[in-house]
């Protein structure tokens, strides 16, 4: 119970002074959905009340500007910034984020339960609310080599821990549809809170079965039909607008006065320099607005929708008793945050952070890279005939299509075609110098020279590198070996630049500015050697993820997920 809620009550009656007042504001009402003039009262962290409090023991006159529940991201990865725990509170509070919604799994999948204690102790003196949905998959599947191995018996163990919620996004819906025990046990564990979903182009009979074991969210819609399908049969939709993944554009249509309460704003894995330079979900609630959303209907897609979904009580609205997690902004429909205030207390202010961060060293995971020693020539491919399946990208989504292509062959081996833009893929096992290489073939990055390498590769986070010649490829990799985790780019038998990841070989322990700079130095350099997309690096992480169709790669091989199977 809260401690003081008799002066709490004493506030909202008028009968005594509040910590804060914050007067003269147009407040974000996302309940009703309007725009009320009016003042906020604070006390110890809470809203007391809203209405015509003339005083408070500090008063911040708002003269007219807006104020709105603090921003909740729904679905993220945190790993995925590149950023320690600090730092990544240091970007997404500035820009008015004040509570987030995690699974951990990727870090987890390198470095087991010590790395949830690692980032759920870093948060603790950070003005940011972190609620962890248990990691379900890790690994995602059976087709692929990960760091550690989280079974029923350590779930049941993580429900109990401190702002532990539910259950995270069950990939594994091969496992759910063909009822595959343990995934079922996983699920049976967390049956009475709520487990997140995630389930790309499932439909019809197999949808109702994956929905039927309880799992009512989905952010992996790519089609308006998939989205609105798994509406209309109990789901609640995320709509993911990150970094690789860009769906806001295709969904919004879902949202109406109908539906709009099913659906919330996520970002699923967004990188440090768009954080920087454009934001986390406020950048979302900017573009649906610019692409005709309601600024009100979409900060409630950014706030109580996801506050209700996950019964976070008292957070996402400006209502008494609720949190006094507030953002300030001048203009609607820009959101243009101003000022961010967590608990009551001024956090950021003009997009700059106004707390300190203490990083701490104690059980940072380190030191995550343990390979197998190999040549250059044990990434050659053999051919099998002259065509081969290849890994084709579709720009702007992590969804690939599944490629027959004729390639070039020389005494028994695959060539790699630049002219044609068919690489080689190899993702190689970094956690138990097993000595397993997959290997394959990829169109769509562009390169014309050189090889980019990295040990981001969701969700096992093998090192995944792809090149136009098996030397670059081979020094790439060397290179994120040396690092102990990475990002390479090599070009005629050099290292043209690197970015080290230390933390499980997917965080720096750089701050935010550095890692954006070296992060962007990077893409750069890919550009120069003919790389097409936005970003190769965050395209090239998604590769080896079995769970999203067509085709991908593992360092078990070639993995057809419509068929879940190794194929090669």
């Amino acid at each position: 119970m809260f401690k003081s809620m008799a002066d709490l009550i004493s506030v909202a009656k008028g009968d005594m002074p509040g910590d804060l007042l914050i007067s003269n504001a147009k407040i974000v009402n996302v309940f009703s959905g309007e725009i009320e003039y009016g003042n906020v009262v604070i006390y110890k962290g809470r809203i007391a009340g809203i209405g015509d409090y003339p005083k408070a023991k500090k008063v911040i006159d708002l003269n007219g500007k807006y104020l709105a529940p603090g921003l909740i991201n729904g679905h993220t990865h945190i790993e995925s910034s590149m950023l320690d725990i600090g730092q990544y509170a240091r970007a997404v509070v500035s820009r008015g984020t004040l509570a987030v919604i995690t699974d951990l799994h990727e870090l987890t999948n390198v470095c087991g339960l010590d790395a949830i204690r690692y980032i759920l102790g870093g948060v603790k003196k950070l003005p940011l609310d972190l609620f962890l949905m248990a990691p379900s998959c890790v690994p995602a599947t059976n087709m692929e080599t990960s760091g550690a191995n989280i079974t029923s018996t350590e779930l049941r163990r993580i429900m109990h821990w401190k702002n532990v919620i539910g259950l995270g996004e069950m990939m594994n819906f091969p496992g759910v549809i063909y009822k595959d025990s343990n995934v079922l046990d996983k699920i049976s564990l967390y049956q009475d809170t709520i487990t997140d979903g995630h389930a790309p182009g499932l439909s019809g009979k197999d949808l109702n079965a994956y929905i039927s074991a309880g799992i009512y969210s989905d952010h992996e819609c790519v089609s308006l039909h998939e989205a609105e399908e798994k509406l209309k049969n109990g789901m609640h939709i995320m709509i993911r607008e990150g970094s690789s993944e860009k769906n806001l554009k295709e969904l919004l249509p879902l949202v109406t006065d109908k539906t709009y309460k099913r659906c919330m704003f996520v970002v699923d894995d967004r990188s440090c320099s768009d954080l920087l330079n454009d934001g986390d979900i406020d950048a979302v609630v900017r573009k649906a607005i610019s692409l005709g959303l309601e600024p009100v209907r979409a900060i409630q897609l950014a706030t109580i929708n996801t506050a209700e979904y996950f019964g976070l009580k008292r957070m996402g609205a400006i209502a008494p008793g609720y949190m006094a997690n507030l953002i300030t902004f001048n203009k609607l429909a820009e959101l243009d945050i101003d000022m961010v205030f967590y608990k009551g207390k001024q956090v950021a202010g003009n997009r700059n952070a106004l707390f300190d961060i203490e990083p701490s060293e104690a059980n940072r995971p380190i030191n995550s890279v343990s390979i197998k020693p190999f040549k250059a020539t044990d990434l050659k491919l053999k051919a099998k005939g002259d065509t081969s399946l290849v890994i084709e990208i579709v720009p702007g989504q992590i969804v690939t299509k599944k490629r027959t292509e004729k390639v070039p062959v020389k005494d028994g081996y695959i060539c790699t075609d630049i002219g044609r833009d068919i690489l080689k893929l190899v993702v190689m096992e970094r956690h138990h110098a097993s000595g397993n290489i997959g290997k394959g073939l990829i169109k769509g990055l562009g390169l014309k020279r050189g090889a980019l390498a990295s040990s981001v590769g969701h969700d096992s986070h093998n090192i995944i590198a792809a090149g136009t010649n098996d030397d670059d490829i081979y020094i790439a990799i060397k290179e994120i070996e040396r690092l102990q985790g990475g990002l390479a780019v090599v070009a005629g038998g050099k290292v043209l630049g690197n970015l080290q990841l230390s933390i499980g070989g997917l965080m720096s322990v750089e701050p935010l500015e550095t890692v954006s700079d070296k992060l962007q130095n990077l893409k750069k350099i890919a550009a120069k050697l003919g790389a097409t997309l936005p970003d190769s690096f965050a395209t090239l992480s998604f590769m080896a993820l079995p769970v999203i169709p067509e085709l991908r790669l593992t360092d078990l091989g070639l993995v057809d997920v419509t068929q879940f199977k190794i194929v090669e």
